[in-house]
């Protein structure tokens, strides 16, 4: 079976590949930040992007972070303009995107598919958090979209069972 990518984990693969980001532990928001161009802030407010400025904030867990980080790095490489005044349809179009984004920012389709998978559910849910830095509900939820993202639609029957 030839493993077929979407165009967003085309991109991201593309985007971290081309700043030396290509294994689980290089996954470091300050690193892909600076080399992105982008300046990154820690502070005790909602996190937010604006234009090349990424704030995060601090009040969060190192996971949760990482989370955000995932999804304003969205809004600061496809979006552009200021999202306050754009219509209130296209800003939650604009969250939606931002929103899938981070999954697959902060857990790439490129680097998971280098992991042997549990056959055990929770136990693919716990190697997932563990190796990206990312929640238990987070890695669950990427791994249900992983899973029908590229094996139901190929008609293999696939399951991993709790």
């Amino acid at each position: 079976m030839t493993f077929v990518y979407t165009h967003l984990e085309d991109y991201i693969r593309d985007l971290y590949i081309s700043i030396g980001v290509t294994r689980p532990e290089h996954l470091d928001l300050k690193i892909i930040a600076s080399r992105l161009g982008f300046s990154l802030f820690f502070s005790p407010f909602d996190s937010t992007n604006i234009g090349n400025v990424i704030f995060i904030d601090t009040r969060l867990s190192r996971e949760e972070q990482w989370q955000e980080f995932g999804h304003e790095l969205c809004h600061g490489t496809q979006h552009s303009g200021n999202q306050a005044k754009s219509p209130p349809l296209f800003r939650e179009y604009q969250e939606w995107k931002a929103n899938n984004f981070m999954y697959h920012a902060c857990v790439p389709t490129f680097m998971l598919n280098k992991i042997v998978l549990p056959s055990n559910k929770e136990k693919a849910i716990f190697l997932i958090q563990k190796t990206f830095n990312v929640e238990y509900w987070f890695a669950e939820k990427r791994l249900d979209q992983y899973l029908n993202n590229h094996f139901q639609s190929a008609n293999i029957n696939i399951r991993i069972y709790s």
